[in-house]
């Protein structure tokens, strides 16, 4: 019998749903359609079309399983993805919105989507109201908590998490409106978690967590300029946070932040480029890539202007970060994520609407490997089971 097009889809979404070995391997990117790059700056295009989530099968070279209509934004850092710990359920942030006064225009959101990936095709189930422009959003290693950074407020929401039930329990001020509370981490054990403030304050704030009450006590690191991305290894003992500076022409660098002894610390910095978009974390915590923009988001005539962005590579040894490679990718990159093995790097180029697969050999270095479309322009990626 001829199976129609609509019940293949639910089969395809179901297999890569279904089994524990799918579920290592799943991916989801969340896609904004409403944003271009004119003249070195953001625009509104055009053509707009809805934002979506694309849901992407990494054991199969990233093949899209679905595909569906959920509010996102490329507005602050590539991270307003979560999974669930049993790849059951996803978050999804919206920073920003069209603004209803002028279409031209975007105006801070509060949204965030919660998403059913355990049934076919994955439908949003709820819609649970943050503060302003919700950015990087995570879970706790047993997937009863999650937290929201709210970029435009100071804040970071509390999120109770029962299944696919998910509701607001809490605020926790972490500073001024203005200072720009970017993502948010846990550490493996859940008792701690690191908030990224890119705004005035520049810094890394330590919110201490017992159950469901979180807890900011003035616990303050400071990496350097405008700490954004971060990514905490399996083991709990390092963090890794991109710091993507001023956007003025300097090479900018990654932080490690020790998290071993009776107080977290800064330990080593390394540098990779003009303004690291993101950082994502290979499942091994061995490998952290980072995508930097490269001045790729600039006029032609800017004095430190790029062509494109690029991928780079770079070890995690405790605290210790070496560069290993670097490869080209995208102008105006985004996020990235690996595959389960590490032997794959998927990075999203906003501008052409796909990831660009790198393949990752045994010593590290980066080469072409593909691609793959989407209907969007990807802002936010996460992979089941990265850190």
């Amino acid at each position: 019998m001829r199976r129609s097009a609509s019940a293949s889809l639910a089969l395809a979404v179901s297999l890569a749903l279904a089994a524990p070995a799918a579920l290592a391997q799943l991916a989801i990117s969340s896609n904004d359609g409403k944003v271009t790059l004119v003249n070195g700056a953001a625009a509104m295009p055009e053509k707009i079309v809805p934002d979506t989530i694309a849901i992407l099968d990494l054991g199969a070279g990233g093949k899209v399983v679905a595909e569906i209509e959920v509010p996102g934004s490329f507005m602050g850092p590539p991270s307003n993805v979560a999974i669930s710990p049993d790849g059951k359920v996803a978050l999804v942030t919206s920073a920003y919105k069209i603004s209803p006064a002028n279409p031209k225009t975007w105006v801070p959101d509060n949204r965030l989507s919660v998403i059913d990936l355990s049934v076919s095709p994955p439908k949003v189930v709820s819609t649970i109201e943050c503060g302003a422009a919700p950015s990087g959003v995570s879970f706790n290693k047993a997937g009863t908590l999650a937290l929201v950074a709210n970029r435009s407020d100071g804040t970071v929401s509390v999120l109770k998490v029962n299944g696919s039930f998910v509701t607001r329990i809490g605020t926790v001020t972490v500073g001024a409106a203005t200072s720009g509370p970017s993502h948010v981490a846990f550490t493996p054990d859940g008792r701690t978690a690191l908030v990224t403030k890119d705004g005035t304050e520049n810094a890394v704030s330590v919110l201490a967590i017992d159950g469901e009450t979180v807890t900011y006590n003035k616990r303050d690191l400071f990496p350097g300029v405008r700490p954004y991305g971060l990514v905490i290894t399996p083991d709990g003992r390092t963090a890794v946070v991109g710091l993507v500076g001023r956007g003025v022409g300097d090479n900018d660098a990654i932080a490690s932040i020790d998290l071993t002894g009776k107080w977290p610390r800064v330990a080593e910095h390394l540098t990779v480029g003009q303004s690291p978009e993101a950082v994502s974390m290979s499942a091994d915590g061995k490998w952290v890539a980072v995508s930097v923009i490269n001045g790729s988001n600039k006029v032609k005539d800017w004095p430190w202007y790029a062509e494109k962005g690029k991928a780079v590579l770079v070890r995690v040894d405790g605290t210790k970060l070496t560069k290993v490679s670097e490869a080209p990718v995208g102008a105006w990159v985004q996020g990235s994520g690996f595959s389960g093995d590490g032997r794959k790097l998927y990075v999203q180029n906003i501008l052409e609407n796909r990831l660009q697969v790198l393949d990752i050999d045994a010593n590290g270095q980066m080469r072409d490997g593909g691609s793959v479309p989407l209907k969007a322009s990807p802002v936010g990626m996460r992979v089941h089971g990265a850190p």
